[in-house]
């Protein structure tokens, strides 16, 4: 699909009842939604730009870059390339991205699509074996045939064409310094590492020189280790912003895809017919504000609205922080993660009833299945538009980071990036580490009752994803805040949470951050119990709910919210090792 351009976004703030988003479409298949967003105000910076993502390291590099006069996209090029660098756990040039963009100049909200595609020649049988039952996990996730076709820094070069004000090559600067120059191994590095060596990471050969010393041992927090194969691969998508999809770094991917066990097919044609695409973003109401996400192949744009929607039936305000609260957030979720699972997919492929999922009165039906005093004993997705889809379940891993990033300009966006699993397909190329995106495709092609599943592979599409980078505007149509956060399925809740927290609880980002996540997908609630109140725990429970008890959740949420004065706060999720800080 080629970028759309000159689009106007014309529905004016009053029409902010409106969920919007159109796309051309680049086959037959076809996304239910509507024909336009609402426009948004132009607003003018008072303030210098802010940084929040997951490593000081990162936060750095991008208030480098915003110091030097870049723009917020040109910040997110140093943040992501020293992302990479630094979190190869989460993230990297090897994966994909999602990223929303708010040009406070026009008005218009833009959705950046940096998805990975699958290879041409694959089948719905891609993660089957030869008996024709699906793989374990594990397997198809360190396969060469979980690789697809990387696309964030293709993404980001996209957005650079429309947005950068620096040249491109200058946002690689921070990056190879620290690649040239080496970089402590952070904690939460080191303990990955040593996790997954638990996991059969090390196997291949490139990798276990990188991440472990001679005897075998991981590398430890504190170890200085520089990474000079990165640097060169930067050094080449300086000259050339496809440089991962030509020869030779395209070559050397292919070379390591194609490796033992159960190697890929990914080809040179796969990437040179690679496209990054640009489109608006999808946009919908919640107690006046206006939410804009990612539409499909995400399914985090269109479950939050959807947990919004239905929340918008209740004074969640007056609710609070409470049993009672939670109770009707995790009974929103349940509905929202059932309609997600049944019909959300690549829309270039499969109809996305996007429309119908988020209408009013929809969302209304759903609410009405909602009790106070109970909880649901059985959650079954919606019929939003007479769609036949098989059920799925597709599992979601937590190899991902986000940012968000304001510059002096108000330019703004908010981006998830991944390369799916920890360490991606634990497979590595020219200093970086391969993405395994594909797995998450349906293993199944067809339901228990033989029912086509919309997830399922099939060539050249883009895996459905969780990731929802999101940017808030208030009821005066002003930017108001961003938010998003990695987490697998559980992006979703956590994203959710703090937009709750935000508008209805009058939090600030930090605060909004730090409420214990709660996450309520089929039919059990996994929480923070050293978060939350026991006495609300209890009262779940008592509720009828299934409570899985969590030391602890993987969220990276960052924030970044506007003042009245025009400056801003951010907040950084610490259950992670990220910061937020302005010029």
């Amino acid at each position: 699909m080629k970028a759309l351009s000159g689009i106007t976004l014309m529905v004016s703030i009053t029409a902010l009842l409106a969920i919007g988003g159109c796309r051309a479409k680049t086959n037959t298949a076809k996304t239910d939604k509507l024909s336009s967003t609402p426009k948004i105000t132009t607003t003018q910076a008072v303030a210098p730009g802010m940084v929040a993502a997951a490593n000081p390291h990162a936060v750095d590099a991008g208030l480098e870059i915003l110091r030097a006069g870049g723009s917020a996209v040109d910040a997110a090029i140093a943040v992501q390339t020293v992302l990479g660098l630094v979190e190869p756990q989460s993230s990297g040039i090897g994966g994909g991205a999602f990223m929303i963009v708010y040009d406070n100049k026009s008005g218009e909200v833009w959705f950046y699509n940096g998805r990975e595609t699958a290879p041409s020649n694959i089948t719905p049988e891609l993660f089957k074996d030869e008996n024709g039952e699906p793989l374990r996990r594990l397997a198809g996730i360190t396969s060469g045939r979980s690789t697809g076709v990387p696309g964030a820094m293709v993404m980001l070069n996209l957005a650079h064409q429309d947005y950068g004000k620096l040249d491109w090559d200058k946002s690689f600067l921070p990056a190879i310094k620290l690649a040239d120059d080496g970089f402590a191994i952070s904690p939460r590095m080191a303990g990955l590492i040593a996790r997954a060596k638990n996991f059969g990471f090390g196997s291949q050969d490139t990798v276990k020189e990188y991440f472990f010393k001679d005897d075998g041992t991981p590398h430890e927090a504190g170890f200085i280790r520089d990474n000079k194969p990165y640097a060169s691969t930067l050094r080449a998508l300086q000259q050339n912003p496809r440089a991962l999809l030509e020869p030779p770094i395209a070559n050397a991917i292919i070379d390591v895809v194609r490796q033992d066990p159960l190697p890929g097919t990914l080809s040179l044609a796969d990437m040179n017919a690679y496209q990054a695409q640009k489109e608006p973003a999808l946009c919908g109401p919640y107690r006046g504000y206006t939410l804009c996400g990612a539409l499909p192949p995400s399914s985090g744009g269109i479950a939050v609205l959807s947990i919004l929607g239905t929340l918008e039936n209740f004074d969640m305000k007056a609710l609070g922080n409470s049993a009672d609260g939670w109770h009707a957030f995790s009974e929103a979720s349940f509905l929202a993660y059932a309609d997600r699972d049944k019909y959300v997919a690549d829309d270039d492929f499969v109809t996305v009833p996007t429309q119908a999922m988020l209408d009013k009165d929809y969302l209304k039906s759903r609410a009405a299945l909602i009790a106070m005093d109970t909880a649901m004993s059985d959650v079954s997705a919606g019929d939003p538009a007479g769609f036949v889809r098989g059920k799925d379940a597709t599992p979601d891993s937590p190899g991902t980071s986000h940012f968000t990033i304001v510059d002096k300009d108000g330019l703004t966006i908010s981006m998830t990036t991944t390369v799916e699993s920890v360490f991606g397909s634990q497979r590595m190329a020219a200093g970086f580490m391969l993405n395994n995106q594909l797995t998450d495709f349906s293993f199944k092609t067809h339901d228990a009752d033989g029912i086509a599943i919309a997830n399922a592979p099939a060539p050249g599409k883009r895996p459905r994803s969780s990731m929802a980078p999101m940017i808030a505007f208030g009821p005066d149509g002003k930017f108001a805040f961003t938010t998003g956060s990695p987490g697998g399925s559980s992006i979703i809740a956590y994203t959710a949470k703090t937009i709750v927290g935000m508008i209805d609880w009058g939090l600030n980002p930090q605060e909004a951050i730090e409420l214990p996540n709660v996450i309520a997908r089929n039919g059990s609630i996994r929480l923070e119990e050293n978060k939350l109140d026991e006495n609300i725990i209890l009262e779940l429970e008592t509720r009828g709910h299934k409570v899985v008890r969590s030391k602890g959740e993987i969220s990276g949420l960052h924030i970044i919210q506007r003042n009245a004065d025009g400056s801003y706060i951010g907040g950084a999720d610490p259950r992670r090792e990220g910061q937020a800080k302005s010029e």
